[in-house]
């Protein structure tokens, strides 16, 4: 049975979502119909509002509703400290922490070759326009620990360690409640490269 076209159309647009199969897609539109006209006209606008009022921080790169945004606005932070990361939902894991009190910078990605992604295609320059410009001490790379991870932030090390700039890199390896015989190589090396003193 063909479903009729506003209902297909509608399982099509949640399709076009990471993670939302084509049956996912349907239970979610056929969820959407039983919502009250006013939820789903509420809901409509939240999406248009995220859409049309949220941009890029001219400073860090993140999803912002103000710009500068609220994180390189606030004045009591670290000025000595940058921590740059893949994208806007790492700086939220990190806030969430409350213990990072530096800023951030917002690749807006990783470099893959596959993909065609380069230095060019993330947020490199502003970047390096802000080490010259600022107080600076140190820059945490906290890309993910994949290859494209590693290859970005040994990329952004040989580009600031001339500059005389502390490079650091979060620690990776084991997890908290994790077993070690069930941990593969690379897990356990980061884990012994980031040990510490206890």
């Amino acid at each position: 049975m063909q479903y009729p076209a506003p209902i297909a159309k509608l399982i099509n647009s949640f399709t076009k979502l990471p993670g939302i199969g084509a049956k996912t897609a349907a239970r979610l539109a056929f969820y959407i119909l039983e919502m009250p006209e006013s939820d789903v006209l509420e809901f409509a606008q939240n999406l248009i509002n995220a859409k049309r009022d949220l941009t890029h921080c001219s400073v860090c790169g993140n999803i912002t509703d103000q710009d500068p945004c609220i994180i390189c606005s606030d004045r009591g932070r670290d000025k000595s400290i940058i921590l740059v990361v893949e994208d806007t939902r790492d700086v939220m894991s990190m806030e969430r922490m409350q213990e990072f009190n530096g800023y951030y910078h917002v690749l807006g990605g990783v470099l893959s070759p596959m993909e065609g992604t380069g230095p060019d295609d993330l947020n490199v320059a502003p970047l390096i326009k802000r080490l010259a410009d600022e107080a600076v001490k140190e820059v945490i790379i906290a890309t993910n620990a994949t290859s494209e991870g590693e290859a970005t932030a040994v990329y952004l090390s040989r580009l600031i360690k001339p500059s005389g700039i502390k490079v650091t890199r979060l620690a990776h390896g084991l997890s908290v409640g994790s077993d070690i015989e069930y941990a593969d190589e690379m897990t356990l090396f980061r884990a012994i490269e980031g040990r510490r003193e206890i």
